[in-house]
């Protein structure tokens, strides 16, 4: 069951620590990252988690990203929710076939996101939307009908991103697919949308049976039209950050916010997501009775598709060999080696195993308690649950998968398995670049096992065929230099050129 902890811990744990180390360690704005201007209290891990739990992250964000954010985030509180700018808006939300899109609507455009899928696709996708917004200078407001404001917490002060349930289009959101009159790629293929018929809202699908024509929504050519409308719904399942560089204006504008390429959702995320103390209590008590004691921290992210929960013989074999042959975790030892390797002062090295199979993390703690290792380290294994099955939408689960995400953030190195939102969510945010499980193939352990990333960016899992321009035939994983193919998968993923 879930754990709810009382705040007392924190209070007392940062009342101890935040005098003697905010000086001199911590940079709890993160260079600039985040606003000063919310109270502590109301959001514990907003402020204190980079400094009390992970090391630094060597990734600083850029003058200019942090110039952008600080104006969004005024933006956002003259266009939000209650806001006259907001109500004026939504006067025009309707269907009505003779709106006028040359007409001055004022200064505030929004993208409304529709929470879909399971936490990791919908954290991967609200930071793609909000950079979307950044981009274009249009207000994120996020489907809040799911769980979403009791994870997080409110990213802009003075103001809510949550979108009212009053929304003149909510009644609509179930029927949002292909087939919705006003969706993009819809209305592109039949040509029924140009520079003269601009509707008041449309519908963006950016899921994983999009087709090219809905995920052409980012080229040039197709925002010449969509930055006209005023209202876009979202619904995705992917991240699609690196497809937003094939547009040369966008590029341009993104260079200038990440000159390092490969920290997009790390920075992002830190801005974003902060967990509410009832999911930070987890985290802290969680890493301060079994991961704090610990020299070194390794993170091990199991999903299996196969079988939601499933235990399988080959994927345990595989994780062991990946972990060992990549020096993650000892070897065992014969007799005559563990004779030999005895130390006096043993490396203690924490092993933190998330899978909703409980088994997994079982195995391997019988591993290393029955038998000594090459090493000699003491290898202590932990998993904080085995939920059996994904139970998206259950409030309960979800706190769960939103602390072992972060819990995972906290690692030293970290292995995950290929194709996982999870996985990407917790090593993006964590500053990691991970070791990647090959997908198997017909229940038997790949060889090799897995792959270290150049990149701690997420997979773009569903990305277009080819870039902006359809006529050259350019394949989308040669259109820039820096958005290249995954290396466990085919996809997208953003790389430093160098």
């Amino acid at each position: 069951m879930l754990l709810s902890f009382s705040n007392n811990f924190n209070n007392k744990l940062f009342a101890a620590t935040i005098n003697e180390e905010s000086e001199t360690t911590g940079d709890k704005l993160i260079g600039g990252l985040l606003t000063a201007d919310f109270d502590e209290g109301s959001c514990l891990s907003r402020y204190h988690k980079t400094f009390l739990y992970r090391k630094p992250s060597p990734y600083k964000p850029s003058e200019y990203l942090v110039s952008k954010l600080r104006s969004y985030e005024m933006l956002h509180k003259r266009c939000g929710p209650g806001t006259k700018a907001y109500k004026e808006a939504t006067k025009h939300l309707s269907h009505d076939e003779n709106y006028n899109a040359s007409r001055s609507d004022g200064e505030c455009r929004y993208v409304v996101w529709l929470a879909d899928y399971g936490l990791g696709n919908r954290l991967l996708t609200l930071a793609s939307v909000f950079l979307y917004a950044l981009l274009t200078d249009r207000i994120i407001l996020v489907d809040n009908r799911k769980d979403i404001g009791d994870l997080l917490c409110e990213p802009f002060p003075g103001t809510s991103w949550l979108l009212p349930l009053d929304f003149p289009l909510m009644k609509y959101t179930y029927g949002y697919n292909k087939n919705y009159p006003r969706c993009y790629g819809t209305m592109e293929e039949n040509h029924s949308i140009n520079s003269t018929s601009i509707p008041p809202h449309l519908y963006l699908h950016n899921l994983h049976d999009s087709r090219d024509s809905d995920k052409m929504f980012f080229c040039q050519k197709d925002q010449s039209l969509i930055d006209k409308v005023p209202w876009l719904i979202f619904r995705a399942n992917v991240y699609f950050v690196p497809s937003l560089w094939f547009n040369p204006t966008f590029q341009a504008e993104l260079t200038k916010l990440f000159p390092q390429k490969e920290t997009v959702f790390h920075h992002l995320a830190r801005y974003l997501f902060h967990p509410k103390n009832q999911v930070w209590d987890i985290v802290t008590k969680y890493y301060h009775d079994h991961l704090s004691k610990a020299e070194e921290r390794l993170g091990i992210q199991i999903r299996v598709f196969r079988d939601q929960g499933g235990y399988y013989q080959h994927v345990m074999d595989q994780v062991i060999s990946c972990t060992q042959r990549e020096k993650l975790l000892p070897e065992l030892s014969t007799q005559e080696e563990s004779k030999v390797n005895v130390s006096n002062t043993p490396k203690l090295k924490a092993v933190l195993v998330t899978s909703l199979s409980p088994k997994y993390s079982k195995q391997l703690e019988n591993m290393f308690s029955e038998r000594s290792n090459v090493t000699g380290e003491i290898i202590e294994v932990y998993q904080p649950s085995g939920e059996r099955y994904q139970q998206t939408d259950k409030k309960q689960h979800d706190q769960k998968a939103l602390a072992e995400m972060f819990l995972l953030s906290l690692t030293d190195n970290i292995v995950t398995s290929s194709r996982s939102t999870f996985g990407y969510v917790a090593y993006s945010l964590g500053a990691l670049k991970p070791w990647l499980l090959y997908l198997p193939n017909d229940l038997k352990a790949p060889d090799p096992p897995c792959v270290r990333s150049m990149s701690m960016e997420p997979c773009f899992l569903t990305p277009p065929t080819h870039g902006c321009d359809a006529d050259t035939g350019t394949i989308s994983g040669k259109v820039v230099p820096f958005v290249r193919y995954c290396e466990d998968i085919w996809g997208l993923k953003l790389y430093d050129e160098l």
